[in-house]
């Protein structure tokens, strides 16, 4: 690749380690953003759920806009706004001005992020050179999250305002680069063709009551949750019929005939809720169990961070020799051999005990992620390469939302007490859920060995490459 090609997969990955750093250093500086705010339980968990909602609501739409409004124009401009919220953030001294904060934050996210994948997938030529660039970029965002947990740690125990500042300056630095190395392109022509704001409207609604629902389940009484789903499934409905009718749908429905991209958007989903879910109830266990600190904890998690060093070293000669499909099934089933190593976790285990599966779910994630990533955005043409990467983000995003309900659902039904044994029980019985999703993506994966391993439903051409 040529020296701009590299310089423009540069800042795109910065981005996507501010992404990642972003929301880790948040959840560990939780603690004293509430002491000094006096924030009550509900108020709290909003400061999280804000963000999530903005992100996993708007991400859809975000993917289709930079495919109307042009890659370059999106990623910059949410990226300024995603500078300004972050600071924000930092400056608010009441907790509804955390929370728009985070919401509008997570906005910007949405639109910011498959933007940023996009112009990857129409820069880099289909095949090893694109291959390569996804792969460093996954790496790089898990590396921003493993990070961010110890720089979150740090920070939080000099001020939590930092926690937010810090992006600021990270974001600055990007935005300046990104100006000056990212190819300026014409805004893509429509052909008069008008903005499908009533598919916009229906799914970016259906979607935000999508997540809410999963977000607030074990909090609010059932009836209320079954009504929210509900209103979510009918809109969904709705922008079905919305789509088959516009002529410039938002989503083009023929999209979903590729296999591959449903298969690996499934999968994704799946193996997001497993990831997310699990380390939420190791944290859990890690904390309030093991009476370990915040930064004992960080540390000890980082270890999963092994795969932004194997993302983009070991994974793309994996992918090349035995295929893209191999390698997913193999990372997998990895995450399932996590999981189920950590089933039987006592009181008294060493951190020893724990290694393995902390170690092992890193490799998992650096074997799958990535070549989920190329499954879900390969064989599709230039012009949906933004909703392509909407859609898979949407499942990341909504599969970690959908784990970290589910496992503290289950966490709470399970927890008979608050002993020590009450509490174990009630970890032991949530661990079970990410292992169910993990299985269930290995069993979905397998279908994928059938074809060739990368090769798409469909051969369609391929984008230019900048190099």
């Amino acid at each position: 690749m040529s020296g701009r090609a590299w310089g423009v997969l540069f800042v795109l990955c910065g981005a996507i380690f501010l992404e990642g750093i972003d929301v880790a250093m948040l959840n560990v500086a939780l603690p004293s953003i509430r002491e000094d705010l006096g924030l009550s339980t509900g108020t709290l968990q909003w400061v999280m759920s804000a963000y999530v909602l903005g992100y996993g609501g708007f991400m859809l739409l975000g993917g289709r806009a930079a495919d109307l409004f042009g890659r370059r124009q999106m990623f910059i401009f949410w990226l300024v706004l995603f500078l300004l919220f972050s600071g924000l953030g930092g400056l608010a001294t009441e907790g509804w001005m955390l929370i728009t904060a985070r919401f509008v934050t997570g906005v910007a996210a949405a639109f910011m992020t498959p933007a940023g994948l996009s112009i990857i997938t129409t820069s880099f030529e289909e095949g090893p050179k694109r291959n390569k660039a996804l792969l460093v970029y996954s790496g790089t965002a898990a590396g921003g999250f493993s990070i961010g947990l110890v720089v979150g740690g740090l920070l939080a125990a000099v001020n939590w305002r930092w926690v937010f500042f810090a992006p600021v300056i990270l974001s600055f630095l990007i935005l300046v680069t990104a100006i000056a190395l990212i190819p300026k392109s014409a805004r893509p022509r429509r052909d008069g063709q008008p903005v499908d704001l009533a598919g916009a409207i229906t799914v970016t609604g259906a979607i935000l009551l999508l997540v809410y629902s999963v977000e607030r389940a074990t909090h609010v009484a059932a009836p209320w949750t079954v009504g929210t789903v509900a209103a979510s499934l009918a809109l969904f409905l709705a922008f079905t019929a919305i789509e088959r009718k516009s002529a410039s749908p938002l989503v083009r429905l023929g999209i979903f005939r590729n296999s591959a991209l449903v298969r690996s958007n499934i999968a994704g989903l799946l193996f997001a809720a497993g990831f997310f879910g699990f380390q939420f109830i190791v944290v859990l266990y890690l904390q309030e169990l093991r009476d370990w600190s915040t930064l004992q904890t960080s540390f000890a998690m980082i270890v999963i961070g092994i795969d932004a060093v194997l993302s983009p070293t070991l994974t793309p000669k994996l992918v090349e020799k035995f295929g893209n499909a191999r390698v997913i099934f193999g990372g997998l089933v990895l995450a399932s051999l996590s999981y189920a190593l950590f089933l039987p976790v006592q009181a008294d285990w060493t951190y020893a005990m724990m290694f393995p599966s902390l170690i092992i779910l890193g490799l998992a994630f650096s074997l799958a992620y990535g070549p989920l990533t190329i499954v879900a955005t390969e064989g599709i043409e230039e012009e949906e390469q933004g909703v392509a990467g909407g859609l898979l983000y949407t499942s990341f995003q909504f599969g970690a939302a959908l784990g970290l309900s589910s496992v503290a659902a289950v966490n709470i039904a399970a927890t008979d007490g608050s002993s020590p044994a009450a509490q174990l029980d009630g970890y032991q019985a949530a661990l079970v859920v990410p292992l169910v999703a993990a299985l269930l993506a290995t069993v979905l994966s397998a279908f994928g060995l059938r074809k060739r391993s990368g090769a798409a439903d469909e051969p369609l051409p391929q984008a230019a490459s900048v190099s």
